[in-house]
């Protein structure tokens, strides 16, 4: 007879465990199930290392730096494997918080892979578990593209098992784990070449950041080669890899290569067609805007869903899902419009809202564009020549924000701040009507004429 369970959630990453903590917390009896470490992606190989990666790009960034504020430094070198077992231990600590949180709670944890036997029968291990709900929450992998030679190259995973830094990488693709991963190998001494499809950057992003961004990595020294489709990889008698492409020269002499053209559903083993869960053609598993299946009582969160790839995005969809099914508000789910986002490029990017392409296809010439460019305080004594940008986007007589886009020092912190305004529906008045911060780069957003 399988154990029965209120609420069974399968992966044991950010979304999955907010949901489990939550509805447990509301008296459901919960199994989490979970293959590899707690914490997902996020934790173990995503956003928390990568932020690690990139204070330790800052420092580096902030080394060059110094001279012009007058002092007289200079880096004796930089020990990436000291850093890598900093984060790592760091890491460890984390997924222990995460496992005895959910003991506090009285969640149950199954470590192994999970797959439907039926609607409400999960197996484990070849054990069974019946669950009244579940929730997938299974995530999502880095992409290995099909080419000859692929498996030559890493991706993110891979960045963050890395031994010895590279000096010469090339990464393959332009979204944000792309453009990441080269400012913290470039800022921490590694030669980067990053190579795009397409003619830009950040595609979905509004435009002026992603022409801000390429202009900022090209002065860095970070070769940007774009509109250039990669065939396959070679690795010669020294082990030195080669990414060749369909027309022009190979880029050989390589240390590594990484792959950064996506992601995939983790669904594939979980056999979601036994309980009647439909997938789209990718596997993403299709859902609606309250996080239910076509299948009444399985319900998905987080990247599995191919929704908004976000760790804050699982997490609060997570828990209004629990809300809901556990807690009596009836009505309680996510709402996807104006979700606030960071790219932790160098310098890191910050966006809400519409971008100016998006808005003219909704409101046509009704939208105004207000934008600044202007060099931060804290760059002044530096030989950059970078810029900040900080650009919003209104529609209107009123002038309702739409879009608020941010590149530059402090974007990353200041962001959260005016995505709460907008998402209150502000408009270009109550900026204005705001007085100043002085001396800040955020002073500009509501001094823009």
């Amino acid at each position: 007879m399988p154990r029965p369970y209120d609420l069974i959630i399968i992966g044991g990453g950010s979304g999955g465990i907010a949901t489990a903590n939550r509805a447990a917390n509301y008296g459901a009896h919960c199994l989490l199930i979970e293959q590899g470490p707690l914490g997902g992606t996020c934790v173990n190989v995503g956003c928390v290392p990568k932020k690690v990666m990139w204070f330790a790009a800052r420092h580096g960034e902030a080394i060059k730096q110094a001279s012009g504020y007058g002092f007289d430094v200079h880096a004796r070198g930089f020990s990436w494997q000291t850093l890598k077992q900093a984060r790592d231990a760091y890491i460890r600590r984390l997924n222990g918080v995460y496992g005895n949180t959910l003991d506090r709670n009285r969640v149950d944890v199954e470590n192994g892979c999970a797959s439907f036997v039926d609607p409400h029968t999960i197996r484990v291990n070849g054990d069974l578990f019946h669950g009244h709900r579940v929730l997938i929450a299974t995530g999502a992998r880095p992409t290995l593209p099909d080419l000859p030679g692929s498996q030559l190259g890493i991706t993110s995973d891979g960045f963050f098992s890395l031994e010895q830094q590279p000096d010469h990488v090339a990464i393959i693709g332009s979204g944000y784990i792309a453009v990441e991963l080269a400012g913290v190998f470039n800022a921490l001494g590694t030669g980067v070449t990053l190579i795009a499809r397409g003619n830009r950057l950040l595609r979905g992003f509004d435009e002026t950041l992603s022409q801000s961004l390429a202009e900022h990595y090209r002065e860095q020294g970070i070769d940007l080669q774009m509109n250039r489709s990669v065939t396959s990889l070679a690795q010669d008698d020294q082990a030195k890899l080669s990414v060749r492409f369909t027309t022009g020269p190979d880029l050989p002499d390589l240390n590594q290569v990484l792959w950064a053209v996506g992601r995939t559903p983790n669904t594939k083993g979980l056999q979601p067609e036994a309980a009647g869960v439909l997938t789209d053609a990718v596997g993403f598993v299709r859902t609606d805007e309250w996080q239910a299946t076509n299948v009444p009582h399985v319900y998905a969160v987080g990247d599995v869903t191919g929704r908004v790839l976000l760790t804050p995005v699982a997490i609060a969809a997570g828990r209004k899902l629990a809300d809901r099914l556990f807690g009596g508000f009836a009505e309680r789910r996510l709402d996807y419009s104006n979700i606030p986002t960071v790219v932790f490029s160098h310098p890191p990017i910050g966006t809400v809202g519409l971008t100016e392409e998006q808005a003219k296809q909704q409101h046509g010439d009704q939208i105004n564009i207000h934008i600044s460019r202007f060099k931060p305080m804290s760059q002044v004594f530096s030989r950059t020549e970078q810029k900040s940008v900080m650009k919003l986007v209104t529609v209107g007589d009123s002038e309702k924000i739409l879009g608020c886009h941010v590149i530059g020092e402090g974007a990353d912190e200041m962001l959260q701040g005016f995505a709460v305004a907008i998402k209150m529906g502000a408009s270009k008045d109550d900026f204005d009507n705001t007085v100043a911060i002085h001396p800040t780069n955020s002073e500009e957003m509501v001094t823009l004429k």
